[in-house]
């Protein structure tokens, strides 16, 4: 493994390789010999409290992939040789070993299945396991809405994965009803590993078992989720990658894909994904940038809502989007966040008339102002600085509340 092209670092046991919140992250680390321990100051749910990696592992891929801070720390429990790989590189290591791509891929899939799991349950609560008899629930959804392609695709997937479920006459019932076919047609036309689809297709549906990852050509993909109603999770361009959970880790899938206007996607199965991975870096490359990003966000989703005080999530949900827009974090500099109040709380998930009391609590800090209708911090380090003092807070009632209980 060992390569002239990479350096190889040495440390002493008990000191640190990497830090947390530091910002130098445009490297990662492969262990070749030694044990090293890896922490977060405050654990969060989903995540174990820390982990011990040996030869073989690799740590800060995530902050070096997504170009943000370090996300975890990392201590030689011994003294350690390591390979450190700059960003740049990444493309270089592999081709020389695409088996530590693939390796990287799936502990990462299975790391944003967990994070993505938690907060779906702290968010929105009894929310339904990821089955394929689930799928009747949602063509009966889109029937209520009268979005009746949708539905005929969702109980024509339930036939196909639940030929004997208990909703088998049923939803052969509402497909006569809507003079669909039993089975569900092609949705797109197939042009060699291409195919292309008309506006408001759907893809494929949530809980739908998956074969394929999708890599948009042209246009604009839209995933949502139904809880209770239909949440708009993200509308995706040209180059994004949407699926790769379902194929990584052989999971039903977590969200819909429906077009967004015409459509022309790349798809990639399982058979020939690995090769594609071995002979493209570059896709390799993408896919771990891409995942990198969501685990990074789906991360701090975790960290706010930890922070107890609906007051601290809102302070925290703005240092997010200065996160995610990798603005760099000086004392008294101003940042005009460009949405309003109401956008704020949407964000932080509150219902409107309590987020209204603790948006007048934030407007109450000198360091906030309205302009305009769109909320202004005149100093991002003091907001850096609160963020960090509601975490701290959340974490000391946790620590308490342990005690109480042992």
């Amino acid at each position: 493994m060992a390569d002239t092209q990479f350096k190889v670092e040495n440390y002493l046991a008990n000191s640190f390789v990497i830090v947390e919140g530091k910002k130098n992250s445009n490297n990662f680390y492969i262990i070749l010999k030694g044990k090293v321990k890896i922490s977060k100051e405050n654990p969060i749910v989903a995540a174990e409290p820390y982990s011990l990696l040996g030869p073989g592992d690799f740590f800060g891929v995530v902050s070096c992939m997504s170009a943000h801070a370090r996300n975890e720390s990392a201590m030689a429990l011994e003294n350690v040789s390591l390979i450190s790989v700059e960003r740049e590189k990444f493309g270089l290591l592999i081709q020389k070993n695409p088996a530590v791509a693939m390796k990287i891929i799936r502990f990462f899939s299975r790391q944003l299945r967990d994070f993505d799991k938690a907060i779906t349950n702290l968010t929105f609560k009894n929310v339904a396991e990821e089955d394929p008899a689930h799928l009747f629930n949602i063509g009966e959804y889109y029937i209520k809405k009268k979005v009746f392609n949708h539905a005929s695709y969702a109980f024509q997937k339930y036939l196909q994965h639940r030929p004997d479920g208990e909703n088998r006459d049923r939803a052969i019932e509402r497909l006569q009803s809507l003079k669909a076919p039993l089975k569900a047609p092609s949705p797109g036309v197939q042009v060699g590993m291409n195919r292309r689809f008309k506006d408001n297709t759907m893809i494929f549906c949530e809980y739908e078992p998956g074969e394929e990852l999708f890599i948009i050509q042209t246009g604009k993909v839209k995933i949502t989720k139904i809880v209770n109603e239909e949440v708009l999770l993200a509308v995706l361009k040209a180059g994004d990658i949407f699926g790769e959970m379902a194929i990584l880790d052989n999971k039903p899938r977590s969200a819909s894909a429906i077009t967004f206007g015409e459509v022309e996607v790349m798809a990639i199965n399982k058979s020939n994904f690995e090769g594609m991975v071995q002979s493209q870096p570059q896709l390799a490359n993408r896919l771990i940038q891409l995942l990198s990003e969501r685990i990074w966000t789906a991360y701090r989703q975790l960290e706010n809502l930890m922070i107890r005080d609906p007051l601290g999530r809102i302070y925290d949900t703005l240092l997010i989007q200065l996160e995610k827009q990798k603005v760099r974090i000086d004392a008294k500099q101003t940042h005009n966040f460009e949405f309003g109040t109401k956008e704020l709380i949407n964000m932080v998930g509150l219902p409107p008339e309590k987020g209204d009391m603790y948006v007048v609590q934030l407007l109450e800090d000198k360091h906030f102002m309205l302009h305009e209708g769109k909320i202004i911090c005149n100093d991002i380090l003091e907001l850096e600085k609160t963020v960090q003092f509601f975490r701290k807070k959340s974490a000391m009632e946790r620590k308490r509340e342990a005690s109480k209980n042992i």
